[in-house]
């Protein structure tokens, strides 16, 4: 993993050397993950900022090294997300989420 270097917005392509990602990853991933809201230009140029960075390196981490389903992966940012608004999530529906992946997990072998 790189450092992220000290500045407030990141055009696409710099994102993509920063997180070894190809650009239409971090397009697709910015429609399936609401965490993920870079700027955009009035030249529509997406611009990201640290914290959008910093999403997209966990999902990845979720992704490549947890072998989360997008779906999955979803489930826990969306968790992370709330725990630092607010507790608006219970730990019931946070071990149901688990169970559904195991379940997942236990179909496919």
């Amino acid at each position: 993993m790189s450092i992220v270097p000290r500045k407030k917005y990141f055009k696409i392509s710099e994102v993509s050397s920063l997180t070894g990602l190809e650009s239409h990853v971090l397009r697709f991933w910015e429609g399936e993950f609401s965490a993920i809201r870079p700027k955009r230009t009035d030249s529509g140029q997406r611009m990201y900022r640290r914290k959008d960075i910093d999403v997209i390196l966990e999902i990845k981490r979720l992704l490549h090294d947890e072998r989360y389903t997008i779906e999955g992966a979803k489930k826990m940012i969306g968790a992370r997300g709330k725990e630092v608004e607010g507790p608006q999530i219970s730990t019931r529906d946070v071990l149901k989420g688990i169970v559904d992946e195991l379940r997942q997990i236990r179909a496919m072998v």
